[in-house]
């Protein structure tokens, strides 16, 4: 028989937070360490560490009354603060859209019968930064996943659409190096090295 799996991190918040939803009251971490044991599974010397979590999070707030340290939590809250963080997620986006967008089609007028340049170089590096941005922005996504669905959605439509303008500039790229194979016959190692392109470059998958 399989060991059973411990719940995550992200699987600890969660059900934390459902303790302060559903009950919508106020508790005191030895309330809650004997609470969340029983009721979702967390274990006792974990709940004061996914509770601080949820408090720097700005999911849970939490007040010093007397020498009595009290949390709480209401849905409203929650969900205002996930819509207000989709919504950067979103406009950061939107932003990184525009500027793959514009580089790819900078490339694409400078990548037919031109020799290699220094714009082009510059354009490379900004792939790998704005790919690497890619994929900061789509595990940001997931961790809110359970907010929205719709918002959500639309987000991974945002990020696919991404990697597909990604890939497009990608495949400029291997055309300006048959390019410059052809007319200047030189390898593909020393085109990679001329001209700063990673020699791990490729398409980005799912």
């Amino acid at each position: 028989m399989s060991k059973k799996r411990g719940l995550s991190a992200d699987e600890k918040k969660i059900r934390m937070l459902e303790i302060f939803h559903k009950s919508k009251d106020f508790f005191q971490l030895k309330e809650l360490e004997k609470i969340a044991p029983k009721e979702k599974g967390i274990t006792m010397q974990s709940v004061k560490e996914v509770v601080q979590s949820l408090v720097d999070d700005h999911l849970v707030d939490s007040e010093k009354i007397g020498t009595s340290i009290y949390f709480w939590s209401f849905p409203s809250k929650a969900n205002n603060n996930k819509k207000r963080k989709l919504q950067t997620l979103q406009s950061e986006v939107d932003e990184t859209t525009k500027k793959l967008r514009k580089a790819e089609d900078t490339l694409t007028k400078e990548s037919v019968g031109r020799e290699p340049s220094d714009e082009r170089t510059e354009l490379l590096a900004m792939l790998e930064q704005l790919t690497k941005q890619e994929n900061k922005l789509k595990k940001e996504v997931q961790k809110y996943r359970d907010c929205d669905p719709e918002y959500i959605a639309q987000v991974k439509t945002e990020i696919e659409d991404l990697k597909t303008a990604a890939n497009r500039w990608t495949e400029n790229i291997y055309i300006i190096k048959s390019y410059i194979k052809n007319t200047f016959q030189m390898e593909n190692d020393t085109i990679d090295q001329s001209f700063g392109i990673p020699p791990d470059l490729d398409y980005i998958e799912d």
